[in-house]
């Protein structure tokens, strides 16, 4: 546990080869936490591999779904800034990011503030944390799952329908009755289930390890229908809670600052790892973010949404190998 500061406390671990090139694992959600399965995108060898769970989340604590928690001090820039005190803990001058989804928005941010401290990025299901992005999930994706979007959006006061729905769903997450908290988070939940599971077959991760055929790496999309923590209400009300609260601040950002100041991202290799049928390119946020960062290559995977599939597993496996170089000598 990394005393962050604000009564926080995260939780970070490390695998692989302590000699090995330092990689951290950025998790999704925002809000999902880390998992085992994230390791096997690596090889053990090779990697010293960095996981933590961000503030409010998994292993942190205070844990987003206690009742009377304050999230004031958990914003983007008090991820940036855990994610530098980590490193220097750590003693490590540059490392890897490996970031799905959020995970990608939150390694951006970092890159662009600390270009640096960053040998590569190795991306999925890239997100910038803009508002347009947010907002294609909650309104604009409406018309293409009606009756799931109707649902979502009788879950607020008749009042704020037409408004702000992450607002709304923060204030009633936040409820003082714990059946209200309670039926918000699920009902939150339930709409980003439909989003991003619409188009992801079942499959199985091809990672890394003896049990590499038993797990779906979680942070790849803290939304599927197939996530087991789903079905945990306290990981709901938390993960609810942490995503509301991001999205309805815009994620602390301005509006393409990623994009505005990818200059920065200049010597940085890296790949971004996309599925053809990930409804989140709606957006254009992949090919906006190659175009303006000459580094980066563009890897489409067909018939894979956001959720994941195992060819898009494979690809991120494969740039991590692309970018491991030898295996460390002992005594070096």
């Amino acid at each position: 546990m990394l005393d962050v500061g604000d009564g926080n406390q995260v939780y970070w671990e490390e695998c692989g080869n302590p000699r090995g090139k330092p990689a951290l694992v950025l998790h999704g959600g925002p809000g999902s936490g880390c998992t085992p399965a994230s390791r096997r995108f690596f090889d053990p060898a090779r990697y010293r591999v960095i996981l933590f769970d961000q503030r409010g989340c998994g292993r942190s604590t205070p844990h987003a779904s206690e009742p009377d928690v304050d999230l004031a001090a958990n914003t983007t820039w008090h991820l940036i800034g855990d994610m530098e005190l980590l490193r220097a803990m750590l003693g490590i001058d540059r490392w890897q990011l490996f970031g799905a989804s959020w995970g990608s928005a939150l390694a951006i941010t970092y890159a662009v503030r600390h270009p640096d401290r960053v040998s590569e990025l190795v991306l999925a299901g890239v997100s910038l944390g803009r508002r347009t992005e947010t907002d294609l999930l909650i309104r604009g994706l409406g018309p293409l799952f009606p009756d799931a979007w109707e649902r979502f959006r009788a879950g607020v006061p008749e009042s704020s329908r037409d408004g702000d729905l992450a607002g709304a769903y923060h204030r009633l997450l936040f409820d003082p009755d714990p059946d209200v908290r309670a039926k918000a988070a699920k009902d939150w939940c339930d709409w980003e289930t439909a989003v991003g599971g619409a188009v992801s077959p079942q499959w199985r991760s091809p990672g890394r390890g003896a049990d590499s055929g038993a797990g779906v790496p979680q942070d790849t999309v803290p939304t599927s229908p197939r996530n087991p923590r789903y079905a945990d209400p306290r990981f709901r009300l938390a993960f609810a809670r942490i995503v509301t609260h991001y999205f309805g601040n815009g994620s602390w950002l301005e509006e393409d600052m990623a994009l505005r100041h990818a200059e920065r991202l200049a010597g940085i290799p890296g790949v971004v790892i996309q599925g053809r049928l990930d409804l989140s390119n709606l957006s254009g946020t992949p090919w906006q973010l190659v175009a303006a960062w000459p580094e980066a290559e563009l890897v489409l995977i067909d018939d894979t949404g956001h959720g994941g599939s195992a060819e898009l597993a494979a690809a991120r496996v494969a740039a991590t190998d692309r970018f491991a170089g030898a295996v460390p000598v002992a005594g070096q």
